[in-house]
């Protein structure tokens, strides 16, 4: 009830007036049955746009983080996540992250729309980074159809590490729905995991017109604060 309250009432109308939504594409999401929406991933605010936009309830993972922050602002953050069905996925790997695929997995096996960014986290400068292979085993083990989304701007509306975001028109682009039931039997194959996660990132780079890196995301974060650290180790000896 909460999510189409703030949907509908509360937030959705002030954002759609304040940052005038350009949208190309959002009839290629299916009115009905089970979706995967991959998206892009440039701005905390991409979890706030998506959904805004499509006319169906769509359900997003977060990192586990955003529901343990202290203060005004971690509890406001908590709340939000909460109140519109968010569901937190522990980045470290192993067990916790297959729990929120698995809870991914019932979203559309209950005929309903899941959100994945399938590079993992927030890509560090704007380019478009290697995708993980969960939103594979996602299509793979439901069957659902795969709707790349691309967030054009949304970086520059909200950058990381910015709390108010910039009134600018936010610029989002839906494509055409990827059928990987051709691959029903090779569920657990990891190479053709790997094949559908890259077929989807293509698709992706085509949409976005932003440059693809073949690494992940959060390997370069940790390359980036690793020798930082080390430097601010060295001054502080």
């Amino acid at each position: 009830m909460f999510y189409w309250l703030l949907k509908y009432v509360v937030l959705g109308p002030v954002l759609k007036c304040l940052f005038r939504p350009d949208v190309e594409g959002l009839a290629h999401v299916p009115r009905s049955g089970p979706v995967i929406l991959a998206c892009n991933h440039l701005s905390f605010s991409d979890s706030i746009f998506t959904p805004l936009l499509v006319n169906r309830r769509v359900t997003f993972v977060a990192k586990a983080e955003y529901f343990t922050g202290k203060g005004i602002k971690g509890w406001l953050m908590r709340q939000f996540f909460v109140s519109t069905g968010t569901i937190p996925v522990d980045r470290s790997g192993g067990k916790a992250a297959r729990a929120a695929l698995d809870t991914q997995l019932r979203v559309l096996r209950g005929g309903n729309i899941a959100g994945i960014y399938p590079e993992g986290t927030r890509s560090p400068d704007g380019r478009l980074y290697r995708g993980k292979t969960g939103v594979a085993r996602l299509a793979l083990e439901s069957g659902a159809p795969v709707v790349p989304v691309a967030l054009l701007n949304t970086d520059e509306i909200q950058p990381t590490g910015k709390l108010i975001p910039k009134i600018k028109r936010v610029r989002i682009r839906f494509g055409a729905p990827l059928d990987f039931t051709r691959y029903a039997d090779r569920v657990g194959d990891r190479f053709v995991e790997r094949a559908v996660t890259d077929e989807i990132m293509y698709e992706l780079m085509t949409l976005t017109g932003r440059p693809y890196v073949d690494v992940y995301a959060a390997s370069l974060k940790t390359a980036i604060v690793a020798p930082s650290r080390t430097s601010s180790a060295s001054v502080e000896t």
